[in-house]
């Protein structure tokens, strides 16, 4: 815990205040919203023209007022202005809302029965590039912006115990949420000072004075130890405070995207899912599988043949390399990659550490190296590019591996699961998965666990896009990469 303990701080009020303006978020989403739906239609529009389509583009500028519907119904939905948000559900419910305008859009005319008689073709391929260029745009916007002084909403955290660190570090990993802690609150004295970064500035009970001067409307219940009676009183104190005062459970580890309230007489409850664990959604995952598996073996074929020559030209010894892994239930399978390394790897390792011993603890904590001696020049370039698991699509039709799913790992592994491997095992490991496009390398064994076990729990349909969605932005980046 970066806690710099202090009797008291004091800091001048000015210096924490910020120049957050919610309006600016909602105005860049709003106009990164229209020129995806805008450019998804132009672009339909004028390339069905020029393959020769029978009707003139200017029959269809006349519907551009419609694009004021969709960021009506964007806002119904909670996605403006777009603070505190999780990707997921932004990409739930805007390709919910989307669908609902297109199938609005489509009944008026079926409705209206004029003469003028639309393409169909275009109005379906203008929906499918529309839900493609809702992510896309709002993740430009966030790459942009997300770091600037003046993005999101200060927020309050309440606590400066380890739930209070964690929520801070989360947030400052997360910049696109939106959520800026600027200031803690906690009673312990000993407390005060910084963490990570942020003042801890007294009792809890300056929060409302705080909150005037700072101008916070957010804040971050991170007290998940405190006895009920305490927490209600929190609740009924500070809950008129703030506009949205979040509470962080005692529930370390439960799912968080499959997670509602439930009223049981007054008694509030928690209904916990975990879809992936149920026979539909499996066979939901299944069936999305297999046929992305096809198109993008298809589409790829060229690309594999190319990497085969290459590696062929480059260096001596096979072009494919399988490693025993362990998959869904246990069950030990062999995973096919490109190779990557020189035949003489392990001579070269062993040759490395000698020369550096220092890298042969790393090497054992986290099996990867920053500059792996054992790579060849396509190597290099198929890591970082991850074009070298291209192949495991194999292991995807085989039924081995999903295309989204925990990391496939070696027995030598299970151990550094702990409980967790109960829950590895209930799924098929997957080509992608949340830690590639959460950092790859760049991330601790121990988060990379972590998150095998987050996705289990939370999977959805809209989860797995996500991450497929961020692995091209990951590969195109060579994000977290080596």
């Amino acid at each position: 815990m970066q806690l710099k303990t202090k009797s008291r701080i004091r800091l001048p009020l000015s210096k924490l205040v910020t120049s957050h303006r919610p309006w600016r978020n909602m105005a860049l989403f709003v106009l990164a919203d229209l020129a995806g739906l805008g450019l998804s239609a132009i672009v339909t529009v004028l390339v069905r023209w020029w393959l020769g389509g029978e009707f003139h583009p200017s029959l269809y500028w006349q519907w551009w007022p419609i694009l004021g519907l969709f960021v009506l119904a964007y806002g119904m939905v909670g996605l403006y202005p777009g603070i505190g948000i999780s990707p997921v559900d932004e990409l739930r419910w805007s390709s919910s809302a989307t669908t609902l305008i297109y199938l609005v859009v489509g009944v008026a005319i079926f409705m209206a029965r004029k003469e003028v008689v639309y393409s169909r073709s275009i109005f379906i391929v203008a929906w499918g590039l529309s839900l493609l260029a809702f992510p896309i745009a709002r993740g430009c916007v966030r790459y942009l912006f997300a770091n600037k002084p003046w993005w999101g909403c200060p927020v309050m955290v309440l606590g400066a115990g380890k739930t209070g660190e964690l929520v801070i570090r989360t947030l400052k990993h997360h910049p696109g949420l939106g959520l800026k802690p600027v200031v803690v609150l906690d009673d312990d004295p000993s407390k005060q000072g910084h963490l990570h970064g942020v003042p801890v500035m007294g009792g809890i009970k300056h929060a409302p004075r705080l909150t005037r001067q700072l101008g916070v409307t957010y804040a971050i219940l991170a007290m998940p130890g405190v006895s009920p009676g305490r927490l209600l009183d929190m609740l009924e104190t500070y809950g008129r405070t703030f506009d949205h005062l979040l509470v962080i459970p005692d529930l370390f580890g439960f799912a968080s995207l499959w997670v509602a309230p439930m009223d049981l007489g007054g008694l509030l409850a928690l209904d916990v899912r975990q879809q992936l664990l149920l026979p539909l959604p499996r066979l939901t995952k299944n069936c999305i599988d297999l046929l992305l598996t096809f198109v993008i073996g298809s589409l790829s074929l060229p690309v594999l043949l190319l990497i085969m020559l290459a590696i062929k030209l480059d260096s001596a010894g096979p072009i494919f390399y399988t490693q025993k892994r362990l998959g869904q239930n246990g069950q030990s399978f062999q995973a096919i990659k490109f190779r990557t390394m020189d035949k003489n790897a392990e001579q070269l390792l062993e040759y490395h550490f000698q020369q550096q011993p220092h890298l042969r603890d790393l090497w054992q904590q986290e099996q990867k190296l920053r500059q792996d001696p054992r790579l060849t020049r396509v190597g290099k370039f198929l890591r970082r590019t991850s074009l070298d698991e291209l192949p495991q699509l194999w292991n995807v039709l085989r039924g081995e591996m999903s295309l989204v799913g925990p990391r496939p790992i070696i027995t030598a592994e299970v151990p550094r699961y702990e409980e967790k491997f109960t829950l590895y095992t209930k799924v098929k490991p997957g080509l992608t998965g949340l830690w590639q496009v959460s950092g790859r390398n760049n991330i601790s064994y121990e988060e990379r666990v972590n998150l095998d076990a987050y996705y289990v729990r939370n999977w959805s349909v809209w989860l797995d896009l996500y991450i497929l969605l961020r692995t091209v932005w990951v590969v195109i980046t060579a994000e977290g990469a080596y």
